[in-house]
């Protein structure tokens, strides 16, 4: 039986350090599944479907890696339907642990044969998250550094249509 497991994330947009913490995912399972979702708390810049085509893709080249959204209903739903046995998290700091560990243990009563699985990125993005460099680039930063030329191209696209 293959190993797979679901790397969920509003990926708005997807970084270098999320497909850092990719790469090492696949290192351990034979398949991840990038989970695009929705989350109300944030104010996405690019819509569901724009971060589903910029991140397939990025991670075009990499097999075993594939991408999906979930538009609606609970992760570890999402996970038992798919048959993952696991739930990969990037943390880059305390803080994204702190939460990330509640909602661990939260997903753990709802789906019991779930495993989060806590990735850190390379420290050359440990302080590369997503709002910063949607903000960097929407202000006309230079972000080529932290995201995929697909991606930087999309950013720009954006910042047109928000300057017109």
């Amino acid at each position: 039986m293959k190993q797979k497991a679901i790397y969920p994330g509003t990926f708005d947009p997807f970084t270098n350090g999320h497909l850092d913490v990719l790469e090492r995912a696949l290192n351990i399972f034979e398949e991840v599944v990038v989970v695009i979702a929705e989350n109300s708390q944030k104010h996405a810049l690019f819509t569901a479907e724009e971060r589903e085509a910029m991140t397939r893709e990025v991670t075009c080249d990499y097999p075993g890696a594939s991408v999906e959204v979930l538009h609606n209903g609970l992760l570890v739903d999402y996970a038992r339907q798919v048959g993952a046995r696991a739930i990969v998290r990037g943390v880059r700091q305390v803080k994204d642990f702190e939460y990330e560990f509640q909602m661990s243990l939260l997903n753990r009563q709802l789906y019991p044969e779930v495993t989060t699985v806590f990735l850190m990125p390379n420290v050359k993005y440990t302080y590369v998250a997503s709002s910063i460099i949607k903000e960097v680039g929407m202000l006309g930063g230079d972000v080529s550094k932290f995201v995929h030329p697909c991606v930087l191209e999309m950013m720009h696209q954006k910042r047109e249509e928000q300057n017109r």
